[in-house]
């Protein structure tokens, strides 16, 4: 480890730590006041929350010292991430399912993505993040397609009640072993965010710069993890009246991954590849409370995303770069979406209010490795009521009727959703859902072709459909000691799941095929501890992915229906509030990954089990705040040093394979100050 970091990480451990916990006095009390707003008619505390909902707030992203928010979702269970080095890229899953089938929402509004990986999760700024909402199982009803599997809302910070602040945070953190002081090795951020109100007008913006320069290689080539660079802007300004609040924010992203290769020692050339994002954002949200019963929400939203592919030829000889003529090598990808949503809620009487409303989404992209340029309108109109027909019972019924431009989707989409007080500190959640989700326009006509991949769309894909079902028990308890239990289980069936798959009339070509029949299922339990100044949060989970061999006849060996994984999770913090310092330790147990596959190809009737193996993961942070506004962090990441873990199955991904799986780039060190100055009214 760099002597830099040496030195002063004993020394700012002495000091110790962070504000994680300075406004949790009473833990077990926050938690149920936390205001959610994913799903809801309007904002409302968790614990009345008809859904189950995780929360991270941004008390937490700020103790974990994340740089963005992979770092953040990697802790929480039930959430792998799995990496594309090939790339530079990763992609998310959520029990059990990839990130196709996980709508990514900032504020409500859906993100758009190039390709079938969820890269927007590490293209949002986290320094602008108030929370992360995490709804687990389908949300078609209200946000539509690609919510299969679930929904992850990023509530970014309006700032409306402070009339001046202006903060800056600067973090250096090493990249396993290397790392240079503003250099070439490591990762470095930089970020300003002010925000400023006056009557009733408000205005706030950010600005951030990501620097990772990669990791492993020799020369500074050829790097096993991808440098990339980010530049992260963003603009809110709105007026808040009595009744009416209505904001514009702009969100700005350019990012360049670079994939510099090895050198050719005979012709002193080396091949270098540069992927290029650039995604403008322009989002309107009006929030209108019409009188005491009605009220109105609408947002429109405009994307416009952008992926270049720029290859050279670097002659070092001369210091000169040749643009390459192969396949895919020089290429502009363009994906624009124009999204609006307009929602009603009218309450009735105390028992019972309806929420009525139309979406409309029009996505449309063009590039050499599109196919012509293709639209996808998708209209649709959706409504839920909300009946409490007594005082701890609330039952929510609710259906989507979808008109898209491509597909037939179901004459209705249903939803069953209950909350039974069985006591005043014992909740049942229950749920039923149908999903539907469309092909979307990158699985349909985006090819990847290059010298070493063939990864095909294709037009021929059905619409996938799902079943689910979904219950959850909270148990709240204590007064000194204070904590809270919660037991969970689901259950989901998925008809048509899109997925990659073998052509099978040529070997070396990936396309993207239905799967007649997938699940997955799973049990889990949370425990939330807080006694005085410590907190203690642990949980595990025991989840299930559906064996598609189980089904297959006359097989060398028995298969069981599902491959089972554990995983376990455990966060400690301890708050001393006179010294304004908290400690945090996460720690994350990852279960192998069973897979059953055929040994020599889809010919053959022989099988065996290849897995995915385990790993542990830890993160330690401390941060001691000086004067209310100035505040110094550090810490360990990946503190059991995770690189590679062994990976005996095949297939999977597009670029997946047998042999070791890429997790990490080792044990890192970070240092970090932030000020915030704020002038309250």
């Amino acid at each position: 480890m760099n002597v830099f970091f040496k030195h002063w990480l004993f020394i700012l451990i002495a000091l110790s730590a962070h504000q994680y916990l300075q406004a949790q006095t009473d833990t077990s009390k926050v938690l149920e006041e936390v205001t959610v707003s994913t799903g809801q008619y309007t904002p409302q505390s968790l614990k009345k929350s008809v859904y189950k909902i995780k929360v991270i707030t941004a008390a937490q992203i700020k103790a974990r010292a994340a740089l963005n928010l992979t770092q953040v979702l990697n802790m929480e269970p039930g959430i792998r991430f799995s990496n594309d080095n090939t790339l530079g890229i990763s992609d998310i899953q959520l029990m059990g399912m990839t990130g196709r089938s996980i709508k990514i929402l900032l504020d409500g509004v859906p993100v758009a993505d190039r390709n079938d990986t969820r890269e927007s999760l590490n293209q949002v700024d986290i320094q602008t993040i108030e929370r992360v909402e995490i709804v687990e199982g389908p949300m078609s009803v209200i946000y539509g397609s690609d919510a299969l599997a679930g929904v992850i809302n990023i509530i970014t910070k309006k700032n409306i009640n402070s009339r001046f602040s202006i903060g800056t945070r600067v973090q250096e953190e090493t990249a396993g072993d290397e790392y240079s002081f503003l250099g070439n090795k490591g990762l470095h951020l930089q970020s300003v965010n002010t925000s400023f109100s006056k009557n009733k007008f408000f205005t706030n913006g950010a600005f951030t710069h990501n620097d990772f320069r990669g990791y492993g290689g020799s020369y500074g080539r050829n790097k096993s993890w991808k440098p990339k660079e980010q530049w992260l802007g963003n603009i809110t300004v709105g007026h808040r009246g009595a009744k009416n609040t209505i904001y514009y924010r702009v969100d700005g992203l350019d990012e360049n991954i670079a994939a510099k290769g090895a050198i050719n020692m005979d012709t002193y050339k080396a091949f270098d590849q540069q992927f290029i994002t650039r995604r403008w954002m322009h989002q309107v949200q009006d929030d209108w409370q019409i009188n005491q019963k009605l009220h109105l929400n609408s947002a429109i939203s405009y994307t416009d995303y952008s992926r270049r592919t720029r290859s050279t030829r670097h002659d070092f000889t001369n210091n000169t770069d040749e643009l390459t003529a192969g396949i895919g090598e020089q290429d502009t990808a363009v994906f624009t979406t124009l999204f609006f949503r307009s929602q009603g809620h009218y309450m009735i009487n105390e028992k019972l209010s309806i929420q009525p409303g139309v979406e409309y989404n029009r996505n449309a992209a063009s590039g050499a490795r599109i196919e012509g340029s293709p639209v996808i309108n998708d209209f649709a109109f959706f409504a839920s009521a909300e009946w409490k027909p007594v005082e701890r019972i609330n039952i929510r019924p609710g259906f989507r009727i979808i008109k898209n431009s491509l597909y037939d989707a179901p004459p209705v989409v249903p939803a069953l959703n209950a909350k039974i007080g069985l006591r005043e500190n014992i909740d049942l959640r229950l749920s039923y859902a149908q999903g539907y989700r469309a092909p979307a326009l990158r699985e349909l006509y985006f090819d990847f072709i290059d010298a070493n991949h063939s990864i095909l769309g294709n037009k021929n894909l059905e619409a996938e459909t799902s079943n689910s079902v979904n219950a959850a028990l909270s148990w709240r308890y204590g007064t000194e000691l204070r904590s809270t239990f919660t037991f969970s289980s689901f259950y989901n069936v998925f008809d048509n799941l899109i997925d990659y798959g073998v052509d099978a009339n040529d070997a070396s070509v990936t396309r993207m095929m239905n799967v007649d029949k997938f699940k997955t299922t799973g049990i889990s339990f949370e425990q939330m501890l807080v006694y005085k100044q410590w907190q203690l949060n642990f949980g595990a989970l025991y989840i299930g992915r559906y064996n598609r061999l189980s089904t297959e006849n006359n097989l060398s060996q028995a298969v069981p229906q599902f491959n089972w994984s554990p995983e376990a999770n455990a966060s400690l913090y301890y708050n001393w509030t006179k010294a304004k310092t908290t400690l945090a330790f996460l720690y994350k147990y990852t279960g192998a990954r069973p897979t059953w596959q055929f040994v020599n190809g889809t010919g053959s009737n022989e099988v065996q089990l290849s897995e995915l193996s385990s790993f542990s993961w830890a993160d330690f942070t401390a941060t001691k705040t000086l004067f209310n506004s100035i505040t110094l962090q550090t810490g360990i990441k990946n503190i059991f040093d995770i690189k590679n873990v062994n990976n005996t199955s095949s297939g999977g991904g597009a670029h997946s394979s047998s042999g070791p799986t890429p997790i990490g780039y080792g044990r890192s060190y970070f240092l970090g100050i932030s000020y915030q100055f704020i002038k309250n009214k």
